[in-house]
């Protein structure tokens, strides 16, 4: 008896089917089933937000979240396309020339949550983006890199929305 049920995902845009054991959750799926080893495994308690990722547009720890809840949903990691919706790339493109990427193991989750953060508060303050980055350990930059990328990165989406 191998318990497996096949379920379909839709991942950055692409619909993958994976037949998996039900107690797996999104993260394990994502890392060891389909590669996307972008999203971090680090503390597997959703202390830490390395294992970031958006279902339907709102930031998720992809280590508690079972893997047959992310069926029929939307989901986006780190490798997610840039096509189409530059945000990604452009916060990326921050984080890199701020020099918000230290040893880069918190990088990707810091990025998803910026993205989730930006399309739901396309001008935050530096107090509202401390507060949405609560929950996610950085341990080389101290943040202050981290909060300068993202504010640079909302004035270039303002720029690129002609703003």
């Amino acid at each position: 008896m191998n318990n497996l049920i096949t379920i379909s995902l839709s991942i950055n845009g692409v619909l993958e089917e994976v037949s998996i054991q039900p107690w797996r959750t999104l993260l394990e799926v994502l890392r060891e089933t389909l590669a996307l080893t972008g999203t971090k495994r680090s503390c597997g308690e959703g202390q830490c937000g390395a294992c970031t990722v958006l279902i339907d547009g709102k930031a998720v720890n992809s280590c508690l979240y079972l893997a047959v809840e992310a069926e029929g949903k939307n989901i986006l990691t780190i490798e997610g396309p840039i096509e189409g919706d530059p945000a990604l790339g452009i916060i990326q493109q921050s984080f890199v020339s701020k020099g918000a990427i230290q040893c880069g193991f918190c990088t990707p989750g810091m990025v998803i949550a910026t993205k989730s953060l930006l399309a739901e508060n396309p001008k935050p303050s530096e107090d509202e983006i401390r507060g949405a980055l609560v929950g996610h350990l950085c341990r080389c930059t101290g943040y202050v890199q981290i909060v300068e990328a993202i504010q640079d990165a909302a004035s270039r989406l303002e720029q690129e929305r002609g703003g």
